[in-house]
């Protein structure tokens, strides 16, 4: 992969489901291969009726691609060149089976959950893209209130999956709770 190729951001569509896909094959967990069955389904994942550990990562693969296909499953690719190097996945807070608050407006807001930047882009700004694009398309989509998660206890790149809290911080996220190690973070979309 060439570091210096310049960096695309394209929202997620059935067209772009073969991209995803190699993605998640090829490049996303070169450098940590325990995470590679996940294919970014976890917060997807029904788990009151499945055992996350239980699965395997062609019913993960399977189950994104039938998401992707349906326009279910929403978030950003980034690009070097025509390659994809990064995966944002940003959706309705309703969506997610992972966010269990009790909101009366969970349809009414944007949720921000993972991030994963292939090992010779990171510290690039790559993620910082990612978020700035998931921000300008709720936005678009008239949502006004958007949340991340960081978790606040990890230096490591692998746990910092849901995104660095200083990436959220810079951007005009407020902490707004805390759930454990995971810092809720708030940010207003109005004009």
């Amino acid at each position: 992969m060439r570091e210096d190729a310049e960096i695309s951001i394209l929202a997620l569509s059935p067209a772009l489901r073969d991209d995803y896909l190699a993605f998640f094959d090829h490049y996303a967990f070169v450098d940590n291969p325990r995470w590679a069955f996940c294919y970014c389904y976890f917060n997807h994942c029904p788990h009151t009726s499945v055992k996350w550990r239980d699965r395997r990562a062609d019913q993960n693969r399977s189950a994104v691609s039938d998401l992707i296909d349906r326009a279910e499953m929403r978030g950003y690719l980034a690009y070097a060149g025509e390659r994809p190097i990064g995966w944002c996945n940003a959706n309705l807070h309703a969506v997610y089976t992972t966010l269990y608050e009790t909101k009366p407006d969970r349809a009414q807001i944007g949720a921000i959950v993972c991030f994963i930047v292939a090992h010779p882009y990171r510290r690039m700004g790559v993620a910082r893209r990612l978020l700035d694009a998931a921000c300008a398309g709720f936005r678009d989509l008239g949502i006004e209130i958007v949340e991340g998660y960081a978790r606040n206890d990890t230096g490591d790149e692998a746990a910092n999956h849901h995104g660095p809290l200083s990436m959220y911080l810079g951007a005009g996220f407020q902490p707004v709770g805390q759930n454990g190690q995971v810092v809720v973070l708030g940010k207003s979309l109005r004009p």
